[in-house]
């Protein structure tokens, strides 16, 4: 990685203070990440609500799985982001095979589940290293700081899980006061209702939906900066950065 091009401050961070780094990322450069992420996020959200009549918890399941796989677009256009750079959809398509077809395996299966994917992906995606040298590269990396990446996943999905079904209650909360009564008995018992299970399973999809789309960026930069930030320690990309401004 080319510090001399950083558009970032760096210097020994906190986990916690990366992470509200990583945010700040985001909103700074709050275009380039929806303007990338949305197309493609909007492909598979689609196609997953094709499978809610047959099956009400498959577009759920589809988007919660594909995840890892869609937040390869973000840390793309993290890693742009750093050295000040703008990211539109021609660059994504340029470089669509690099960034959506690669690791197709590792990304869907045991990278899945790791609790602690948003920290370790850009070793994944951006250092380039396989097998032994990789492992070695995540297990130093993850050195002291699998507990913060741990905390990192807890928190974005319990907040995942709230504002879904903050969503979906909306529903309740704003229907006329003669009709609550029934929008709430629809929640709780949806077959007795004209608009049935699959209406419901359509609310709580796009609900979720909805959510992944705004809260992603975030969850995916903060691991990033969590990841910056680790790199600043093991390697003093600060000094290096200091000097190189000193010296220019």
């Amino acid at each position: 990685m080319r510090v001399e091009g950083l558009a970032i401050a760096l210097r020994p961070r906190s986990q916690s203070e990366a992470c509200d780094l990583g945010l700040a990322l985001v909103r700074r450069h709050a275009r380039s990440v929806w303007r990338c992420f949305t197309p493609v996020f909007l492909v598979v959200a689609v196609l997953a609500l094709c499978t809610a009549d047959s099956y009400g918890w498959a577009p759920v399941l589809i988007v919660f799985w594909l995840k890892p796989w869609l937040d390869r677009v973000l840390v793309f256009v993290l890693a742009r982001a750093v050295f000040g750079e703008a990211t539109h959809w021609r660059d994504l398509w340029r470089a669509r095979r690099q960034v959506l077809g690669g690791q197709l395996l590792r990304t869907l299966l045991w990278r899945r589940v790791s609790p602690w994917r948003a920290y370790t992906q850009p070793i994944e995606q951006l250092e380039g290293q396989r097998g032994s040298a990789r492992r070695k590269r995540s297990k130093l990396m993850l050195n002291d700081n699998r507990g913060a990446a741990t905390a990192l996943q807890t928190a974005f999905a319990q907040a995942e899980a709230v504002l879904t079904y903050g969503l979906v209650a909306l529903l309740w909360w704003f229907a006329p006061e003669n009709r609550s009564a029934d929008v709430w008995d629809w929640l709780v018992n949806p077959g007795a209702h004209a608009a049935g299970q699959l209406g419901l399973h359509l609310v709580m999809s796009m609900s979720y939906m909805a959510v992944v789309l705004f809260l992603e960026p975030f969850y995916v930069a903060a691991g990033f900066a969590m990841y910056l930030n680790r790199r600043v320690a093991l390697e003093a990309w600060d000094i290096e950065q200091e000097f190189r401004r000193a010296f220019a």
